[in-house]
């Protein structure tokens, strides 16, 4: 499945990285139209890719963007606008538009734009960074994530990483609005989210008319006072991001306290990270929750000088590289991957690849192999 040897120095991980790269091109090859999600032996389904509102399906294109970067390849551009194209078409579908525009812009048209300077896309990027600042409530001082009616205050712990949209339209713009609204919901979170031992709330339910916290909902961890570990890989690197963004301690405090948190809990588990840090063995694993939390590790290591970030980001990858296919025969690159702690075993999404594990895998390997381009559009005062 891998080399019997991985080194994650900036030679290994530029090897490791061109495997990807193989991989993706042939993945490339075989999938026709299809937006792919969870593989299933091998072979990326049609699931999630044909449902235009499902929040992972800009990954890919993110993908494809960033291996360009490293190997120009015309035909992951055209993939990758094929796919902008399609989710795009989601503004016909207004009231299914939540928090994760961000996931689904910064991925396509925000990376096109950045990359080719697309008018095009420099427009779509704007529509939807517009969109999602439209969803803030100034009394709760966030951003609502979901439409459903009983969750106006509904705020999740990944709505860290959305955030990155609004902050690169504020430097694109030289607009203070949309930067505003997104410090204020990263202090809303990191005030309500974040527990004193470094653990986050998936779910935090705030009052939509006079702020403050009502509720911690279940979400998709073992349950609210649990620790759901792919939420403390978006909170560590939500965090990561927001200082990067920002410049202000609070968040780098903050993500210190997380990363510690996370750390501890990964060496309990051997690095093999479970669906959720404090539920019942069940035999359900979520590497994706390695790679997000790697992927800040590294970049945390990067704007500390501190080593040991680092070093917990390569224990992440080389304690699972048998759980890392790049066979490209193969479909789906990080394996034992779970959607929820909660999934059935006929859901799909429990112990398979899911496409944006592979995501971060190579995100990672990129800042390994010393590649500064960043799919979130930090600025280049603290990269």
């Amino acid at each position: 499945m891998t080399d019997s040897k991985w080194s994650l120095d900036q030679v290994g991980a530029q090897h490791l990285l061109d495997q990807a790269n193989t991989k993706v091109t042939a993945e490339l090859a075989r999938l026709g139209a299809k937006i792919p999600y969870a593989a299933k032996d091998g072979v990326y389904q049609e699931d999630r890719g044909q449902d235009v509102t499902w929040w992972t399906n800009g990954f890919f294109a993110g993908m494809l963007w960033e291996l360009n970067q490293v190997h120009s390849n015309q035909a992951f551009v055209e993939r990758a606008r094929q796919d902008s194209d399609y989710l795009m078409t989601r503004f016909r579908q207004f009231t299914t538009i939540d928090h994760d525009i961000g996931f689904v812009a910064l991925h396509t048209t925000v990376a096109d734009y950045r990359i080719t300077g697309s008018d095009k896309a420099y427009q779509e990027a704007l529509l939807a960074t517009t969109v999602l600042a439209g969803r803030y409530n100034p009394q709760g001082r966030f951003l609502r994530c979901w439409n459903q009616p009983g969750r106006e205050g509904w705020v999740i712990i990944d709505s860290m990483m959305n955030l990155n949209l609004l902050f690169w339209a504020s430097r694109e713009l030289h607009d203070p609005r949309f930067a505003q609204i997104a410090v204020a919901h990263a202090d809303t979170a990191l005030a309500h989210h974040i527990r004193p031992d470094g653990s986050a709330y998936h779910i935090v339910g705030y009052d939509p008319q006079r702020g403050g916290v009502a509720n911690y909902p279940q979400g998709q961890g073992y349950s609210p006072d649990s620790s759901w570990t792919r939420g403390q890989g978006w909170a560590l690197y939500g965090f990561v991001l927001v200082y990067q963004q920002t410049g202000f301690v609070r968040y780098l405090a903050l993500a210190k306290t997380i990363a510690a948190y996370f750390i501890q809990q990964a060496k309990k588990f051997n690095w093999f990270i479970p669906a959720d840090f404090n539920a019942p063995d069940n035999g359900t694993h979520d590497l994706s929750a390695a790679m997000i939390a790697a992927s800040g590790l590294v970049t945390l290591s990067e704007l500390t000088h501190d080593p040991q970030y680092r070093a917990a980001a390569e224990e992440l990858i080389l304690h699972n590289q048998t759980r890392i296919d790049l066979d490209p025969e193969r479909d789906g690159i990080v394996q034992d991957c779970t959607g929820s702690y909660t999934s059935d075993d006929q859901s799909g999404e429990r112990n398979v690849p899911i496409i944006y594990a592979d995501f971060f895998f190579i995100e990672t390997l990129m800042k390994m192999a010393g590649d500064p381009f960043s799919i979130w559009a930090v600025p280049d005062v603290l990269n």
